[in-house]
């Protein structure tokens, strides 16, 4: 548990800010507010008595001596405002500067590669611990793989279907994906061959096998997720494919879409989710599933275990690392159990 240590949180208002602090302070850490907006900060420090004591420390992006005020005395650090094509970086070299472990719930795809492209080396040489892309997208379904991989070291080919019963989008997701969307010129991209590659082919429709109860339904093909960065990373595995419920691709898709409505004492929307991956090897094929409710909400139990597990020196290596490669993957999902339902039972 947290035994109080300070855990930084930049973007700590935003959604999944929100929910990363609530879930800080259920697992015994003190959350630092930290993020531009110095009284969206004090609103959410004032808005329940468990945050009262929480520091607020504004920083932005573009200000390294900000940052490093806001990361000063704390034990790690998690980014989640985005879009991280701007903000993963500097908070990144703040976190180095700090002397601190950095995590965050990028699921922007060229983000994450640049993040490991930019900062493997140095990461790996000072021994500092740097996870992008700890969320929905990106590590959930490098955990499910890496768990659903076993003991083969090598597979043809990995497939990540997303079942989603529909997605309202934040305005953060709203905003990565227009940086995105024009970093690739209004292409797409996608896992072939061991490497990316950008493409502007229209996205086929087919029917995916869900495991029951959700059952077969379509899915839009090649709507790649960060998935196509965490996996190939540390599994040699040389085709990554992603797939995306219908429902959630159309209802991202519409500019009309509202935002996430709570319905619990928990802040979660009704959204519920099913992930299901599929790894095949020769004539062989494994696969491991989670489902769960609110895809903005359950990044915060992914992430939160990560910075506990990093702390608490339970990983496996240093330098830029996925979730897969960094964690003991099955126990990773079984400590994950009061929030999603695996199969099979890992």
């Amino acid at each position: 548990m947290g035994s109080g240590r300070k855990v930084a949180v930049f973007g700590a208002y935003g959604h999944t800010g929100r929910f990363v602090v609530a879930e800080l302070l259920d697992r015994g850490f003190v959350p630092v507010l930290s993020g531009r907006d110095a009284d969206k900060l004090k609103t959410l420090a004032e808005s329940s008595e468990s945050l009262a004591g929480p520091a607020t420390r504004p920083a932005s992006a573009d200000d390294p001596a900000a940052l490093d005020r806001a990361l000063a005395g704390t034990a790690a650090v998690v980014n989640c405002a985005g879009p991280f094509a701007t903000t993963a970086a500097p908070v990144i070299e703040a976190a180095l500067r700090a002397g601190i472990p950095y995590v965050d719930v990028a699921a922007e795809i060229e983000a994450n590669a640049d993040t490991f492209a930019r900062f493997a080396d140095r990461a790996r040489a000072s021994g500092a611990v740097i996870v992008p892309a700890m969320a929905f997208y990106g590590g959930l379904g490098d955990l499910l793989a890496t768990a659903a991989m076993g003991d083969w070291t090598t597979a043809d080919e990995a497939h990540i279907a997303y079942g989603l019963s529909g997605w309202h989008p934040t305005a953060g997701t709203r905003a990565a994906g227009a940086v995105s969307h024009q970093r690739r010129d209004g292409g797409r991209v996608r896992y072939r061959n061991g490497r990316l590659e950008h493409h502007r082919d229209e996205l086929p429709t087919l029917d995916w096998p869900f495991p029951d109860p959700m059952g077969s339904r379509p899915v839009v093909g090649e709507f790649t997720m960060a998935d196509v960065v965490t996996l190939p990373s540390h599994l040699a595995v040389p085709d990554v494919r992603t797939y995306m419920s219908v429902e959630a691709a159309r209802d991202l898709a519409a500019p009309g879409t509202p935002e996430p409505t709570a319905v619990d004492a928990r802040g979660r929307s009704a959204q519920t989710f099913l992930v299901d991956v599929v790894v095949r090897s020769g004539g062989g094929e494994r696969r491991a599933t989670a489902s769960g409710q609110d895809i903005y909400a359950v990044t915060a139990p992914l992430v939160v275990e990560a910075v506990d597990r990093i702390l608490g020196g339970r990983t496996r290596t240093v330098g830029v690392a996925s979730a897969g490669a960094l964690f003991d993957a099955p126990d990773f999902l079984r400590a994950l159990s009061p929030h999603i339902t695996l199969e099979p039972r890992l």
